[in-house]
C-alpha cells in the first residue's frame, strides 16, 4: 500500500545533453518548461513549450495551474520525453509532477537548455 512518503520518494530520471540530442533525433519529444519569452529566445531542436511557471519574479513565482493540462494537449502518457529547463532545475519539478500525474516515460535534461547549447558544438542540433 502506497503512502504520502512513498510518493513524494520518486526516483527522477535524468538524462546528460549528448544522450538528450541522440534521443530526440531518434524520435523522443522535446518538452521545454521556461517561460515563453525564454524559448523564443532558443531552444533545442523540435522542442515544444509548456511553460512551468506562469509568473517568476524576485518576490516569488506561481505553478502553472493547467501544466499537466497542457502537456496532455501534446504528448501522451506513454510518449518519450526529455524535459527541460534552462539549468534543469525547474524541469526537474515538472518531470517530477509528470511522473506523479502517470507519464511513464519522461527525463529531466541534466543541465537544461545551458547543457544543450555547451554540448552543441559536438551535436548542432539546436534552433537558435
Amino acid at each position: 500500500m502506497a503512502t504520502a512518503d512513498n510518493e513524494q520518494a520518486i526516483t527522477i530520471p535524468m538524462v546528460g545533453a549528448d544522450e538528450a540530442h541522440t534521443l530526440v533525433s531518434s524520435g523522443h519529444g522535446y518538452l521545454d518548461v521556461r517561460m515563453s519569452e525564454d524559448f523564443d529566445k532558443g531552444h533545442g531542436a523540435g522542442a515544444r513549450n509548456v511553460p512551468y511557471y506562469v509568473y517568476v519574479a524576485p518576490e516569488g513565482r506561481e505553478k502553472n495551474p493547467h501544466f499537466e493540462e497542457e502537456v496532455a494537449s501534446l504528448f501522451g502518457k506513454e510518449d518519450h520525453l526529455i524535459v527541460g529547463c534552462f539549468t534543469g532545475t525547474r524541469s526537474k519539478l515538472a518531470t517530477s509532477d509528470l511522473l506523479h500525474v502517470g507519464y511513464k516515460n519522461v527525463r529531466n535534461l541534466q543541465g537544461g537548455y545551458r547543457g544543450l547549447l555547451q554540448s552543441a558544438s559536438q551535436q548542432p542540433a539546436l534552433d537558435q
